[in-house]
């Protein structure tokens, strides 16, 4: 992100002004709100002469409106040291060539002496788990609405040949029109998804949301996203996933040997689903077939729902039931995020400068790996 401004070239630091807000907090990263400096007026010389000078409003989006944007800051120095160095450039070089109305937009990505920089979107609504856990469960329709878009990201996603990986409640974000984004990407992983034999063998995800055949080490592939889904919805509908436990060991044991207790109030319809998506066997699990997602939506759960008007967000979102719906008043309101502590990205040691440079030499043009099919 450089910039001519008076015959002068101008670097992404000198563009951004550094908001306190942080938004969230992660082993090794800190998301933190910025602003562009030159983008509001730059956007105002692109609008019609009768709307230019007028103040933006939250229905704006925000690259729109304030300029606001979300900067995910990474420690190069924890990076190297949690071995995290090709997850985070997988995860930038995946969002950097995707586009889809479900998954969070990366804007740019830039580094310093010590810092990695994503710059996203400013999803402001808070995460998903935050919204069940303040209306303790959802009503059938509103997790019907938030996991119909959920399947479409990561089809989407399937399409290009990349596994998530990581589908939790807390990496769907809900934005200003109660759509939902997925974000994190780190745990992400391009993988062929042709070839009906192809797998990866790493264990990772959130514990709770974890297929048996990843904690197995069985190898494995796109059906681990279906088995999230099947969790994230029970958890949607319940305010708990069905296995859980404050040691991880314990929830893959239950993950391995259980099945799940169904709450009575769940709707018949999404209880079958659930149940499909849960199979433990992955090759019998609904979304593995050639079909892959229309399987799933074409399940009963999903009768009558109108997709292509749900992909071009012209549906209003059913919150009737929901008690708790989350609002904002501004374009830096951070009211549906958890407080978090300050802290400096300008502290801290530095690499040394040549294995900075073989690292991270790549960083703004991207050529991890793990992003694409292979």
């Amino acid at each position: 992100m450089e910039h001519m401004e008076g015959g002068k070239q101008v670097s992404a630091n000198e563009l951004l002004t550094m908001r306190t807000e942080t938004i969230g907090v992660g082993q090794f990263s800190r998301v933190r709100l910025v602003e562009v400096k030159q983008l509001r007026k730059y956007l105002e010389t692109l609008l019609p002469p009768e709307e230019a000078g007028k103040e933006p409003t939250i229905a704006d989006p925000p690259e729109v409106s304030m300029g606001v944007f979300a900067l995910k800051v990474m420690k190069k120095t924890e990076v190297v040291r949690l071995k995290q160095v090709e997850h985070v450039k997988a995860e930038a070089d995946i969002l950097a060539r995707v586009s889809h109305p479900f998954i969070v937009n990366l804007y740019h990505r830039f580094q310093d002496e010590r810092n990695l920089y994503l710059i996203e979107e400013f999803v402001q609504n808070g995460s998903l788990g935050t919204h069940v856990r303040k209306n303790r469960q959802l009503p059938n329709d509103t997790a019907r609405f938030y996991a119909a878009q959920v399947v479409m990201a990561i089809q989407f996603l399937h399409s290009e040949h990349i596994i998530y990986r990581d589908l939790n409640p807390e990496n769907v974000m809900l934005d200003r029109g109660h759509y939902v984004k997925l974000i994190d990407f780190g745990l992400a992983k391009g993988l062929n998804l042709d070839d009906p034999t192809a797998r990866t063998w790493t264990l990772c995800g959130t514990p709770e949301y974890v297929a048996p055949e990843v904690i197995a080490s069985k190898g494995h592939s796109k059906e681990v996203d279906w088995w999230a889904l099947g969790i994230v919805i029970f958890e949607m509908l319940a305010g708990y996933p069905p296995w859980y436990n404050i040691k991880s060991h314990a929830v893959y044991n239950d993950v391995i040997k259980e099945q799940p207790d169904t709450p009575q109030h769940f709707d018949p319809h999404v209880k079958e689903l659930i149940k499909k998506l849960l199979i433990k066997e992955r090759t019998k699990r609904i979304g593995s077939s050639k079909n892959g997602a229309e399987d799933i939506k074409k399940h009963k759960w999903y009768r009558g729902l109108n997709w292509a008007a749900l992909y071009n967000k012209q549906m209003a979102p059913p919150l009737d039931g929901v008690n708790d719906v989350p609002y904002i008043t501004s374009t830096c309101d951070i009211k549906q995020f958890d407080p978090y502590p300050t802290s400096s990205e300008e502290s801290g040691p530095l690499l040394e400068v040549s294995r900075d440079a073989s690292l991270f030499g790549s960083w703004e043009s991207g050529t991890s790996s793990g992003a694409g099919k292979h």
